[in-house]
């Protein structure tokens, strides 16, 4: 993951780093495709690196349960052989397109010029929502997310939130942290209803029709007031998790020309947007019939970038034969 430079040239630029995109790295190169991976964060993995990297994942095929971030080591070790580019702490920004040749511009002064693009941009850039109280303590004892739950070891640790990922957080960290307090705003959890029934099974102490009014420590948080249906309630607190959801913004995207529909980028059959030599795939597409799953985004990435490979080479098919069939990429294992 060497700096390319001010300018870099490659057939295909996938714009998102999260599995979707890592898996349509590995089908580019499959379909001998140069390519370089964009992404706005430092780390490959899109949303489950930053977000639940512990957590595990039941619904890829193969595997029973698989943790995120051993999801993602995966995917980068099945695209390796092929040695995509990867362009981490870029956001896209600007788009020119010259005859058959795009340029894409990004936040950080690189230039990338490609013959094709596909987003697998998941909901595009996102950005924590911040806790009504205590923001100044960000990095000082307030996280938006658990990378590494190591850290929580012995500590007490109070969630706020009541979806899926302030459930996951709060199971994860119950067996290691000195107490696990959850708290939210409503009466009932908006998470998966097995969630709900596992965190009332738990230790963790849940504190609903509740937000937080003050937090207090120097230089770290010490302790938390939360705020009961007016009465307050102060709690020891070294670490407090804010997963309040996110907001989300397809930012520059929204200035490419392409059909965007209620924040999502409209695509057919073939992946393929409203601009020539444009596709998409994963959670930030749309069309009937629609689940969002990262199985099916892998499915979506594979059709797009298989498409990709006909539409710049008119003599070629855009089914790839059976991978079988193929022999392993230099330095892959044979099956």
């Amino acid at each position: 993951m060497t700096d390319p430079g001010p300018t870099t040239s490659v057939d295909l630029l996938i714009v998102g780093a999260g599995p979707v995109g890592l898996f349509g790295a590995y089908y580019a190169g499959v379909r001998a495709l140069s390519t370089a991976v964009l992404d706005s964060l430092e780390e490959p993995g899109g949303q489950i690196t930053a977000m639940y990297p512990e957590k595990a994942i039941f619904d890829v095929a193969g595997f029973p349960a698989i943790k995120g971030r051993d999801l993602v080591e995966q995917l980068l070790a099945q695209a390796a052989p092929h040695e995509p580019q990867y362009l981490l702490g870029h956001q896209a920004v600007g788009l020119e397109r010259t005859g058959t040749t795009f340029a894409v511009t990004t936040s950080a002064g690189l230039r990338i010029e490609t013959r094709a693009i596909v987003i697998t941009g998941g909901i595009g850039t996102f950005t924590p929502r911040p806790l009504p109280a205590g923001g100044e303590y960000l990095g000082r004892g307030l996280f938006h997310f658990v990378p590494d739950p190591t850290a929580y070891a012995g500590q007490d640790i109070v969630v706020v939130g009541g979806g899926d990922s302030a459930l996951d957080w709060a199971l994860m960290l119950e067996p290691i942290g000195k107490s696990v307090t959850i708290v939210h705003r409503r009466g009932e959890f908006r998470a998966h209803p097995h969630s709900v029934e596992l965190l009332k099974r738990s230790s963790v102490e849940m504190i609903t029709d509740a937000q937080v009014a003050a937090v207090r420590g120097e230089p770290n948080i010490a302790e938390v007031d939360i705020d009961i249906k007016g009465e307050l309630r102060t709690l020891p607190c070294d670490k407090l998790v804010a997963a309040l959801g996110f907001t989300a913004n397809l930012g520059p995207l929204m200035e490419w020309g392409i059909h965007i529909q209620k924040r999502q980028v409209m695509v057919d059959t073939m992946g393929r947007t409203t601009v020539a030599g444009i596709y998409a795939a994963g959670d930030i597409v749309d069309y009937q019939g629609k689940v969002k799953l990262i199985a099916t985004g892998f499915g979506e990435v594979a059709t797009a970038v298989n498409n990709i490979a006909a539409y710049l080479n008119p003599d070629v098919s855009a089914f790839p034969g059976h991978l079988s069939d193929y022999a392993p990429a230099e330095g892959a294992p044979a099956s």
